[in-house]
């Protein structure tokens, strides 16, 4: 018996998988990954872990981060995964059970997502001991960047070459090919020309820059070299694997290139070999699309032919990004109208086992696309954006540029124009109360655990939109700033502290806990997590003007807790309250 026989049920839906992707080159398909399974001895004989989307509860929380996060002070001499290590075990202690690191492979562009050896650290963040000593107090986060490659790539270098396997490594196509109807996240051309090194000028796939070249997963060797990076990956301590630009991994001529089945039988081949293995490794799908799309990515639907889904619901990701919440959060607090985040979570149906994973800021802007249909007019959002210092960045559509994100950093998004440090800090917290609130795990950005306003000259200094929020900050003037109490950084964090250690204390915010929404009012967004005894009323004003709740039915005489500040709070035994401005409550029965 083999390793993927070894693997019952999930070796089984691997093979049905590959059959499905691959057709007549099915047995190739399998014996590639084979051999990369069987690569990994220690790995191929694990068996039975319980399945990492069932583990999260309410004490998990993730943090993402730039391994380079923090920039030296004079005469700091540690690696930058070790200072970030030391920053977070001394101001964070205990706070994130999750910590992704962005990508630290040696890179030619994109803050790392133009990936040149997928196995090695950038030596300039340090080594993979630096990366074992992170995993020491937390379970890490690896990006599996495997849409496409850097153009200055060991990969991509063999395929100029012509060595094999690698000349079929990179998806090409003509230079006049009609791209009309590829759905493209960025408004430069697709196809990119380039010089091999025997004097031929072919056309490269270029999703995402002329830097980042597709990867063909129509060969199998692709595939299969993947497998072996996900295995090693296992092995230096990755507990949760992030699938970059997952939605545009296949391409197939004639069709937007998105979401194709292909794409999902890729996804559930990935949870099968981690399932089977028992790595105890969560599958987590990066997809900035629409709501109904990104929700797709849990599975569930049948593939004709891959004997997987339709009666196996919950088959591919374990856990996907939550989009929508972003934009809607800001709409909340730009607009003072909580009306489609409440419309949006009372609606929202998460499948059986599927975690949500609850971020509002990252390394990238915030996504337009996700609140399309969801709120009615999102230009007084761009606008509140554009007045707070931010920018705009476009995509490509066939009517032209539309506006696809936005770029700022979440303290000046959610804070009104003028806002003071503390009432900056407030808002932010506040923002991620909703996240803390909803179903799944709650994620935050290193810039806004840290209240970091607008870079407002990285954009100039960089080159990229999203630069803005992406500043490596000073050691000694970060904790500088958050030795000082008043300071938006100091107030920011201590609230965010308090938030997540208060919700760590309460089952009801389990990701499996039932949610029950209730309609807006106003700028005040209500939702009831848990049941029975161990139910919790969310109630929390996206506005900085006070604000009259009326408790819904039998919520009357409740007792309230404020988790940012730490502290009970006395309310009448009416049916109503007064919430002040960017105040939050929540209430338990007595």
């Amino acid at each position: 018996m083999n390793a993927i026989e070894s693997m019952g049920k999930h070796g089984d839906r691997l093979r049905a998988l590959l059959g499905f992707v691959y057709g007549d080159r099915a047995r190739e398909a399998e014996r590639l990954a084979l051999e990369a399974i069987e690569r990994h001895p220690a790995l191929a004989r694990r068996r039975g872990s319980e399945p990492a989307g069932t583990r999260f509860t309410e004490r998990d929380a993730l943090l993402i981060s730039y391994g380079d996060m923090i920039a030296p002070a004079p005469g700091d001499g540690r690696s930058s995964l070790a200072r970030l290590g030391d920053f977070i075990d001394e101001r964070m202690p205990g706070l994130f059970t999750y910590l992704h690191i962005l990508p630290f492979f040696p890179y030619s562009s994109d803050d790392g997502f133009s990936v040149m050896d997928y196995r090695a650290v950038d030596p300039a963040l340090g080594d993979w001991d630096d990366m074992l000593a992170l995993g020491e107090n937390r379970s890490l986060a690896f990006d599996l960047v495997l849409n496409h490659a850097s153009a200055k790539g060991v990969w991509f270098e063999a395929f100029k070459a012509g060595r094999s396997p690698y000349d079929r490594f990179f998806v090409t196509r003509p230079l006049d090919y009609d791209a009309s109807s590829v759905l493209r996240p960025r408004t430069h051309p697709l196809i990119t020309p380039m010089t091999l090194d025997d004097g031929r000028t072919v056309g490269l796939w270029t999703t995402f820059s002329a830097d980042q070249v597709d990867l063909d997963f129509s060969e199998p060797a692709v595939f299969a070299e993947f497998i072996d990076i996900i295995l090693s990956y296992a092995e230096r301590g990755a507990r949760m694997l992030r699938l970059d630009a997952i939605a545009y991994l296949w391409k197939r001529d004639g069709t937007g290139c998105a979401h194709l089945p292909e794409t999902h039988a890729v996804v559930r081949a990935i949870r099968a070999l981690v399932d089977g293995l028992g790595l105890g490794m969560a599958v987590l799908t990066e997809t900035n699309v629409p709501h109904e799309e990104n929700l797709s990515y849990f599975g569930g639907f049948p593939l004709i032919g891959s004997g997987s889904g339709g009666d196996d619901s919950g088959d591919e990701a374990h856990m996907v990004y939550n989009f929508s919440l972003p934009p809607l959060v800001l709409y909340a607090f730009a607009a003072g109208d909580a009306g489609p985040l409440s419309s949006w979570a009372a609606s929202l149906r998460v499948p059986p086992g599927g975690v949500m994973l609850n971020f509002l800021a990252s390394h990238d802007g915030v996504g337009v696309t996700p609140a399309r249909g969801l709120v009615d007019d999102l230009e007084p959002l761009i606008a509140a954006v554009e007045e707070r210092g931010g920018l705009v960045s476009y995509k490509a559509t066939p009517d032209g540029p539309v506006p696809y994100e936005l770029n700022v950093s979440w303290a000046d998004a959610v804070a009104a124009p003028g806002a003071d440090d503390r009432e900056r800090a407030a808002a932010l917290v506040t923002s991620y109360a909703v996240a803390c609130a909803m179903d799944g795990v709650p994620a935050v950005y290193f810039h806004s655990a840290i209240g970091s306003r607008n870079w407002s000259d990285g954009p100039a200094l960089l080159g990229y939109n999203r630069a803005i929020n992406r500043e490596r900050p000073r050691l000694d003037e970060l904790e500088a700033a958050l030795d000082a109490p008043s300071s938006t950084r100091a107030l920011a964090l201590a609230g965010l502290s308090s938030l997540l250690r208060e919700r760590a204390r309460r089952p009801a915010f389990s990701p499996s806990s039932p949610r029950r929404g209730y309609p807006a009012q106003g700028p005040v967004f209500i939702v009831e997590r848990g049941a029975a005894d161990e139910a919790t009323l969310a109630v929390v004003n996206c506005s900085r003007r006070d604000a009259p709740v009326a408790l819904p039915p039998g919520w009357a005489g409740a007792e309230a807790f404020d988790p940012v500040a730490g502290e009970r709070v006395p309310i009448p035994a009416a049916a109503a309250v007064q919430l002040k401005g960017y105040g939050v409550l929540w209430l338990h029965r007595r």
